[in-house]
């Protein structure tokens, strides 16, 4: 599966694909690397014109790769073999450990791409320092990322590769699926959520899978309403335990926790809301990516377990892949925003082009700017009919994320 071009789910042996097809595809596989006497580690890439099945005069030779490819992970998983090992010893001049009849395949792997990105935000990359980084259950993490670690803007977005093997497909999904939904980090977005909707969405269990999935079932694999609620009553939940015992220790919040165990003998914290003469109050105000939410404690608030975690201004809770960090106080920021026409950069990076210039009359919808960062492209448009004015920007130029480029007035 893949998103602008860019894999996002990768797995073997191919799904689909029956021993004929997979052996004539190796057959040619082989000749091309042949023909022009490679020797190495190598990759060739295939497309196919699956509509009526995976067909061995229906799949066509696109390139050849003279490495490994970011998934051969998962091709270790099913083989056996350390394909990086093998790598160094063709290049250090011994032969190959095997030969291509003592291979066999095994089971199913399944490998996701864990990216610093913002799927709620068109997948917009997103940077920071890296404050909880967990993956929880597979087989197999990939990452040169650790707690500490800061995300910038220069490289490609990926922070880890997530890989599971099982005796069969069907087994394979279950246990991506729940790494997914177990992985847990703050300081940066990441698509860990969407990863878990992803692999566990009916078509993909049921192998309907071609290279438009994602955008066909978009809808269905961002954040669900549902969900979102969910964390703000975990959030209210710890938020609450956090005022009525401040001293609590913190605890790692990859363990499900109820934040009133310590609670269950005091009626003064068990009734929390009681106001004599009046209606209870349920109430928690939070403020959420910067904004006031009053949310309604959930009624199973005593005993609710969490994963969750305390930080210095608020907590952060951890749900389904999701991550929710919301504080207990307000600052002013004093910052622009998009509705008086400040053109607000969405993500740090560079600006490659500037289609305006200072004074300029435009239209609701014109484009203004390209930004890139981690190898996407991102257009910012005019968001009514105006004038360009504050213009502080040029191509060439490194921008920070929120930072006020121009507005339109």
């Amino acid at each position: 599966l893949q998103r602008r071009h860019q894999k996002v789910i990768e797995e073997a042996p191919a799904p689909g694909m029956d021993t004929a097809t997979r052996e004539a595809i190796c057959a040619a596989a082989v000749r091309a690397a042949k023909a022009v006497d490679y020797e190495g580690a190598g990759t060739i890439e295939f497309i196919a014109d699956a509509s009526e099945g995976l067909r061995a005069d229906r799949i066509f030779f696109m390139e050849m790769n003279t490495r490994l490819q970011v998934e051969h992970p998962v091709t270790e998983e099913i083989t056996g073999v350390d394909l990086v090992e093998w790598q160094l010893r063709v290049a250090s001049g011994e032969p190959l450990p095997k030969r291509q009849e003592e291979l066999s395949i095994n089971g199913h792997a399944i490998e996701a791409r864990l990216y610093a990105e913002d799927p709620a935000k068109g997948f917009l990359p997103s940077t920071g320092r890296i404050t909880w980084f967990e993956i929880l259950a597979p087989n197999r993490t990939e990452t040169g990322i650790e707690k500490g670690d800061m995300i910038s803007p220069f490289y490609d977005p990926m922070i880890a590769k997530v890989v599971v093997h099982a005796d069969n497909r069907g087994n394979a999904v279950k246990a991506l699926t729940k790494a997914c939904a177990q992985t847990q980090v703050l300081g940066v977005k990441t698509n860990a959520g969407f990863l878990a909707r992803l692999v566990g969405h009916p078509q993909f269990a049921a192998e309907a899978l071609d290279t438009g999935f994602i955008d066909r079932f978009q809808s269905d694999l961002t954040v669900a309403d549902e969900l979102h609620d969910r964390l703000l009553d975990d959030a209210a939940t710890v938020l609450l335990s956090t005022n009525l015992n401040p001293t609590n220790s913190w605890h790692p919040p990859s363990i499900a926790y109820s934040y009133f165990d310590r609670f269950e003998s005091d009626p003064w914290r068990q009734n929390y809301g009681f106001r004599l003469n009046a209606d209870w109050d349920h109430i928690i105000a939070m403020n959420v990516d910067g904004k006031t939410v009053l949310q309604n404690l959930p009624d199973d608030y005593f005993t609710r377990r969490i994963e969750g975690a305390r930080s210095a201004d608020g907590v952060a809770v951890f749900r389904g892949g999701e991550a929710l960090k919301v504080k207990n106080r307000w600052d002013g920021t004093g910052q622009a925003s998009a509705a008086d026409g400040a053109i607000i950069a969405p993500m740090p990076g560079k600006v490659i082009a500037v289609d305006v210039v200072e004074g300029q009359t435009v239209t609701a919808g014109q484009r203004l700017m390209v930004l890139e960062a981690m190898k996407m492209e991102h257009a910012l448009a005019a968001p009514f009919d105006g004038v360009v004015e504050g213009l502080s920007v040029s191509a060439g130029g490194q921008v920070q994320v929120e930072a006020v480029l121009c507005r339109v007035v």
